[in-house]
């Protein structure tokens, strides 16, 4: 037979429609066996008659034919081909039927929601809440962001002075990410109906979210905004220098007696020194060079509140950057504090 009777594996490719790395493959597999292949170059040559059988093996394939049955297929027994045509399609059918008993049960867990601990959550929504801002200027700031994944559920909240977030482990994940940003208001006075119950189921519907316990129903507005990617936030924060860990009811103690003028923070290996008129020294245990800086009470003071446990660490980059505010025994929650400025810097001392 002469070269020009038979097409190149391109020619072949192209005219049933699949690719020349395939056409290699069926080789290998004995389904489409090329006439020719040229000992030198390793090219393959096929007849124009074959295209036919290309076309049958990628329609074959493109239902997901097994290999072994496409080969017994191509046999040429029309009784044994449709036999196991009509046993691939019904495997097809069993396997919809299947996937679609799979799929309504993920649905029905999705629309369940995330299970937690009711006290648990109120509490979250109690330390997270104060930092969500009080005015409408950024309208998505003025409410919460509730992020569900695998294994756990996050809120979030920032009024651009100050970032609290706290993550919970559920009871039950939901099995599927989901978030939502709330609105603030929505929230408030929600934590007396928590803790009556033990447990609350959390999910997203629509443009509101639904907290479901003890037989009763909250359902809370969101806000249709994407919320702030506080998460590259809290990644470029400036390394530590100076950590602070001080008894957080003393220091809320301080904030309290002052009123709302910023109050001067000074801290070295000898303790924390805070002044408004003059330095009252506070026990801490104080790691990292010496710092000064400036908080208002009213920025300060809900991050304190919110801390759970009788310590809070202090993580300190630089004056003017971000304060993060821990619980020592609960690093769970994250809060980021915005100093103020200076007006004038003291002189302290044991």
């Amino acid at each position: 037979m002469a070269d020009d009777e038979l097409i190149t594996i391109g020619a072949l490719a192209r005219a049933c429609g699949l690719t020349a790395s395939a056409l290699r493959f069926y080789d290998d597999c004995g389904l489409l066996v090329p006439v020719r292949v040229d000992g030198a170059t390793g090219y393959r040559y096929y007849r124009e008659a074959q295209v036919d059988r290309g076309v049958m093996i990628r329609r074959l394939r493109g239902i997901g034919v097994p290999l072994e049955a496409v080969a017994e297929i191509l046999a040429g027994d029309g009784v044994r081909a449709e036999r196991l045509l009509d046993a691939h399609v019904a495997e097809l059918a069993e396997r919809a039927r299947e996937a679609a008993v799979v799929t309504r049960m993920i649905k029905e867990e999705i629309q369940a929601g995330v299970v937690l601990s009711a006290a648990v959550l109120a509490a979250a929504i109690e330390q997270v809440r104060s930092a969500a801002a009080l005015d409408r200027e950024i309208p998505v700031l003025a409410g919460v962001l509730v992020e569900s994944s695998a294994d756990s559920i996050t809120l979030t909240a920032t009024d651009r002075y100050r970032l609290s977030t706290r993550a919970m482990v559920p009871v039950r994940p939901s099995g599927a990410a989901w978030s939502a940003v709330v609105d603030a208001t929505d929230l408030d006075g929600i934590g007396s109906w928590l803790r009556g119950l033990d447990e609350v189921t959390v999910r997203s519907a629509d443009d509101v979210l639904v907290l479901t316990g003890g037989g009763t129903e909250r359902r809370c507005g969101v806000i249709d905004e994407a919320y702030p990617d506080y998460r590259a936030m809290l990644a470029g924060l400036a390394p530590v220098r100076t950590r602070v860990v001080v008894e957080r009811d003393v220091l809320l103690a301080v904030l309290e007696d002052g009123g709302a003028a910023p109050i001067v923070f000074f801290a070295d290996e000898s303790g924390l020194f805070v002044s408004r008129d003059g330095p009252e020294r506070i026990a801490a245990t104080v790691t990292g060079p010496g710092t000064e800086l400036a908080f208002s009470p009213t920025i300060l003071r809900p991050a304190l509140v919110s801390a759970i446990g009788p310590e809070i660490m202090l993580d300190i980059a630089a004056a003017d950057a971000p304060v993060v505010v821990r619980s020592a025994n609960d690093g769970d929650l994250t809060a980021l504090v915005m100093p103020t400025a200076m007006m004038n810097s003291k002189e302290y001392s044991a």
